[in-house]
């Protein structure tokens, strides 16, 4: 295969079908090496594209392949798919690994929209804010290349929502244009003081999550301090170099950061205490739950609106509509393969598990 050819990819875990002969190029999420019964050696991997996960097997010569399909290799590869119980896996009959340059964008999943386009929608609201010292603030960060260029390609989450390439600047922006909104219908809100918390207000992902390379996973940093101190963090060190910046105004805002998941038992060390910071949680979490919804919509295959299996992170059924013939990745959560029973599925389409 060649990255140049239009067909350099070979077929999507989405498009793949039982009992079809496989070639293809992946991305390997992880790899095990385990034992049969008999004591012979076999690898497990997941498989990965834009389009979702599969589960493979590699029955020969285990101990020789498993240095060409370490987590995070892109291989290509030889195979049967076939169902076991349930869901289609791979039988692997030869594989190596991929020598070209790889296209990345046809193995994670990435927000829709260009990511220069959003970086410029979202510095211009930055860039409308009355507070001249809020503005100052907002101009450090998008003036720091590092920064912009590492906040346009981070996950917004490991899971939930906008679990994907470039999902923390969608994210960003989304719930941006819905605090502009809300502006006009209440006058009382501080305009500059809510579009400033929901700019920064999940800039310490960038830091809570490794992202440069696949697989995917929570920082050292990430796990211990979370990203609402590493946001804290992030706005003492811009804040530190403007000139008179006040206290009072530097509180409000690490009040709207720190409160804005809503309650402690979601990570909140406060909870929302003053009007801006009611909006950024009520905001945060209709922008979160929409995306969650929509993604789950367009992996529903046939038209009209069906039940979900239960969706255990909201605790309910959802009713929603579906679109004939499209298919997106997810995380198993958002597939709904969360109540403890084994779905009946042909396929594992996924994102991956940060």
């Amino acid at each position: 295969m060649n990255s140049g050819t239009e067909n350099w990819k070979g077929c999507f875990v989405k498009d793949i079908q039982d009992n079809q002969s496989i070639e293809g190029v992946f991305l390997v999420k992880e790899m095990s090496l385990s034992e049969t019964k008999a004591g012979k050696p076999f690898l497990t991997l997941t498989l990965m594209d834009k389009s979702g996960e599969i589960t493979a097997r590699v029955w020969d010569n285990a101990e020789r392949l498993k240095e060409k399909c370490q987590a995070g290799e892109i291989i290509t590869l030889s195979g049967m798919a076939q169902s076991y119980k349930g869901s289609l896996q791979l039988n692997v009959k030869g594989l190596q690994k991929y020598e070209q340059t790889a296209d990345m964008g046809q193995f994670l999943p990435s927000a829709s929209g260009d990511p220069q386009e959003m970086i410029a929608e979202l510095k211009k609201y930055a860039m409308s804010i009355d507070d001249v010292f809020l503005k100052q603030l907002l101009s450090l960060f998008f003036k720091d290349a590092n920064f912009v260029h590492e906040f346009s390609h981070a996950p917004a989450a490991k899971h939930m929502h906008h679990a994907y390439i470039g999902g923390l600047l969608e994210h960003t922006l989304g719930l941006t244009r819905l605090a502009d909104e809300v502006t006009v219908l209440y006058p009382s809100i501080d305009r500059s003081l809510l579009l400033c918390g929901t700019v920064l207000h999940d800039i310490g992902k960038i830091k809570e999550f490794s992202f440069a390379a696949p697989p995917f996973d929570y920082s050292d940093q990430g796990r211990l301090v979370g990203h609402m101190v590493l946001a804290i963090e992030m706005i003492n060190e811009k804040i530190a170099a403007i000139a008179d910046f006040p206290g009072a105004l530097a509180f409000r805002l690490k009040h709207l950061i720190l409160s804005h998941h809503g309650r402690h038992e979601f990570g909140s060390p406060t909870l929302p205490m003053i009007r801006e910071a009611f909006v950024l949680n009520f905001l945060d979490d209709l922008d979160a739950k929409i995306n969650y919804i929509d993604r789950l919509c367009s992996q529903v295959e046939g038209e009209g609106y069906q039940w979900t299996p239960f969706q255990r992170t909201l605790e309910r059924f959802l009713f929603v509509p579906g679109h004939a013939g499209q298919m997106v990745s997810d995380d198993d959560e958002a597939l709904g393969k969360t109540d403890g029973k084994e779905e009946e599925s042909t396929r594992q389409p996924s994102l991956w598990e940060l």
